[in-house]
Formats: structure tokens, sequence, C-alpha cells
């Protein structure tokens, strides 16, 4: 009887052990996937940025020193691999997309540039997806963090060796959203 009681408890252990293995492995993909997500969107601005700067130098003779700095910026992001790094870099590379925008507002005929007004659009369109997939991905991460420093799982990820993964954070509330210009006249 007391043999059949601890191979009962052991079976239990290691089922449990079992289940909690998996949704640690369940929540790390989800980690994976999220960053996935993100990472697609810098891409997408990524590749919209020189067309932006093409389009912009040709009405900015004196905004070079800007131009240059947003190219560098996206070089930049394009090589970081570290979650932590590369929210920096895209939190400078945000805030100079915004100087961008508003050195625009000084240029009537650039305003008035389809392409311009389409890139902008797209642009704007794109902040809003990196938003949206970093609140997934730091979603998922804050799951796996939970699971990681909770009891039980804490002693299965110790064990199997899961640690916690770092939030994609963009430093000012303001750099969140999109650069925002108005086109037209004001009164």
């Amino acid at each position: 009887m007391g043999t059949y009681v601890l191979a009962v408890m052991f079976l239990i252990f290691i089922l449990g052990t079992a289940l909690i293995y998996n949704r640690l492995v369940r929540l790390r993909n989800m980690v994976k996937e999220g960053w996935s997500g993100i990472d697609v969107q810098l891409k997408r601005r990524a590749t919209l940025i020189p067309s932006l700067v093409e389009t912009v130098k040709g009405y900015m003779g004196h905004e070079r020193n800007l131009l240059s700095e947003i190219a560098d910026l996206r070089s930049r992001s394009l090589r970081t691999q570290k979650v932590g790094e590369k929210g920096e870099i895209e939190t400078a590379l945000s805030k100079s997309l915004g100087n961008l925008m508003a050195v625009a507002e000084g240029y009537p005929d650039l305003k008035a540039s389809q392409n311009f007004l389409e890139l902008q659009k797209e642009l704007t369109d794109i902040e809003d997806q990196i938003q949206m997939a970093r609140r997934y991905y730091n979603g998922t991460v804050r799951d796996l963090n939970i699971a990681v420093e909770s009891f039980p799982s804490n002693m299965v990820a110790k064990l199997f060796t899961f640690v916690q993964a770092e939030f994609f954070a963009i430093d000012d509330a303001n750099d969140r959203q999109a650069p925002q210009i108005r086109i037209g006249s004001q009164t």
C-alpha cells in the first residue's frame, strides 16, 4: 500500500512538472512570436525611411544633419538584436522622425507633395502597428516573467533554465505616438 501511494505521488509530481514545463515553453514561444511582430513592423519602418529621407532631401537643403541622424539610427536599429538597446535606438529614431515631420511644416511644397503625404500616412500606420505589437509582446513577457518567478513554476524554470525576458519599452509617452502633421493653411 505504501509503495502504491509513493508511486501515485511520484506520478503526480512528474505530471505536474510536465504541465508546468509545457506552460513555460508555450509562454517562451509566445514571447518569441511577440518579438517577431515588433521586428516585422520595425523593418517595415526601416524600409520606409530611405524613401522618406529621399523625398524630404529634395526640399530641405539645410536639414542634412537631421537626415544623416535618421539614416544612422536606422542602420544601428537594423544591426542590434538586444531588446533594451533596440528600444533605446527606436526611441531616438521616433524622436528624429518627429523632428523631421515638424521641420517639414516649414516647407509648403513638401507638405503638398503627394509622395510625402503617402509616406507620412504609411509611417503613421506603421507606428500604430508597432504600438500594437509592443503591447502584445510586453503582455507575453509579463506572463512569462510571472511564471518564471511564481511558485512552483519557478522551481521548474530554474531546473530547465527558463529566464525572464526583457520588456520592449519607449521612455516617454509622447514617443509612443506617431508624429502628427497638419497639412493646409491655419486660420
